[in-house]
């Protein structure tokens, strides 16, 4: 348990001592980055730099080994070891063996030295060793045709010398650097982004619904760009979802003032003075009626709410989106559905085109007696679409109450229905710059033409 804790403290204490800022994250990570790097770019270094310390000591103790070997008379049956001037510089911490074992000659004062000395003459061959007597030496055995073997020695403190003052100068060199990397790592991500806080200070300033600006109008690097883009996308669909909600709020009232108005008028009316009992329950099944019809109609708007997509202003190609609206099974599966007309693009997206001829569809299927048609054709302002029945047609004295909600040509035709997919068709290509009508003079059965911006 206590090991556990001590690793939650340990991780909360790194949380709180990470920066909180994407400048001083990216500088971190950048500092770090290059610390690894400077640290085995450093080991390399010195690890090279001493591998050529210790190649030109050994070179130096060959020069002296070679020039030791001039001295030395093997010709005779034993070896002799000549007297030249400066002997003493040639004999300073060197070992002269006959064959392996027997020493020859050995500088004065060196017991110690002279037991390792014995050890490398004695394995033979040309050998180098580090010995730490009184101070790090290098000795290198050199054998020498005749019979002799020269161990010479070196003080290797002026090599680890200059070894220690490289690798104090590379550390240093790598403060240096590790410091200019973070400064000028936090430099630039602070001048890259700066643009990100300009973008952040518009948003705050911008209103997503009545300012037109967008990030895309400006001029950005291309990462910068996308995210533009993608927050220009954000924005019209806040811009959409708003649109939409006050529309659905406008529909509600508009479609709720009905019925409440006759519930509200009944009350009066009941109010006014006494009733009898069956005024008083006319009176409360009109009261039924008017609220079962707000229910009706705030299902209906709110169904369709739900079931709409949300999208941004857009085009649609007309063919492919009505096709796809005849396959949707409607009452009377025996009827025949025909699409057909040129290929033309409407000035909406295609939920919309959906939504605003669905009704249309639905209620010519409703009616038709074996076939509706659908043709697409080209009007002067844009795209028409006319949606026509066989079956009996609108009453005449119905036909200037098609599109007022809530009314329906005989309710106890056994269809269902509520009376709003007609004013919904029309309030939605109206919102669009389009229009619904009816063609009272097509016979026989109806034909509601829509009219829609081109894309």
């Amino acid at each position: 348990m206590s090991g556990v804790l001590r690793r939650w403290r340990a991780t909360a204490l790194l949380r709180r001592a990470a920066p909180r800022t994407l400048r001083g994250r990216l500088s971190l990570v950048a500092l770090v980055t290059a610390a690894l790097l400077m640290l085995v770019l450093t080991v390399a270094f010195n690890a090279v730099a001493g591998h050529r310390l210790q190649h030109q000591a050994d070179d130096e103790l060959r020069t002296r080994a070679a020039a030791v070997a001039t001295t030395i008379d093997t010709s005779g049956p034993t070896l002799r070891v000549l007297e030249i001037s400066h002997d003493d510089l040639l004999d300073a911490d060197v070992w002269i063996y006959s064959g392996r074992r027997r020493l020859l000659e050995a500088p004065p004062a060196s017991g110690s030295l002279t037991r390792v000395a014995d050890a490398l003459a004695g394995r033979g061959g040309q050998r180098c060793v580090t010995a730490d007597v009184h101070g790090p030496l290098r000795l290198c055995s050199h054998p020498i045709p005749g019979g002799a073997t020269v161990v010479t020695a070196l003080d290797l403190s002026p090599y680890r010398s200059s070894a220690d003052t490289l690798l104090l100068g590379s550390l240093a060199l790598d403060a240096v650097m590790l410091a200019c990397t973070y400064v000028l790592t936090r430099l630039a991500v602070g001048r890259a982004l700066r643009p990100v806080r300009t973008m952040t200070d518009q948003a705050g300033q911008w209103s997503a619904v009545a300012s037109g600006e967008r990030f895309g109008s400006m001029r950005h690097p291309a990462e910068l760009a996308r995210l533009g883009a993608s927050l220009d996308a954000i924005l019209d669909r806040i811009r959409t979802l708003l649109r939409h909600e006050r529309q659905l709020t406008g529909e509600l009232s508009h479609e709720l003032r009905t019925p409440l108005s006759r519930i509200i008028a009944e009350l009066d009316w009941w109010r006014a003075r006494p009733r009898t009992a069956d005024q008083t329950d006319a009176s409360h099944q009109v009261i039924a009626e008017a609220a079962e019809s707000m229910r009706t109609i705030c299902d209906t708007l709110l169904a369709d709410a739900r079931d709409g997509t949300l999208t941004a202003p857009g085009t649609a190609e007309t063919l492919p989106t009505l096709r796809r609206l005849a396959e949707v099974p409607y009452p009377g599966g025996y009827l025949t559905v025909t699409v057909d007309g040129p290929s033309l693009v409407a000035g909406v997206p295609p939920a919309l085109l959906e939504r605003i001829v669905s009704p249309l569809l639905a209620n010519a299927c409703r009616y038709a007696r074996s076939t509706v048609a659908v043709r697409v054709h080209r009007t002067p302002d844009g795209v028409g679409v006319d949606v026509t029945d066989d079956g009996p047609g609108v009453p005449p004295a119905f036909a200037g109450l098609l599109f007022e909600p809530g009314r329906r040509a005989d309710p106890d035709d056994g269809h269902g229905g509520a009376g709003l997919g007609l004013p919904l068709a029309r309030r939605l290509a109206r919102s669009a710059g389009g229009e619904v009508a009816y063609d009272a003079g097509h016979t026989p059965g109806a034909r509601f033409m829509v009219t829609l911006p081109a894309g």
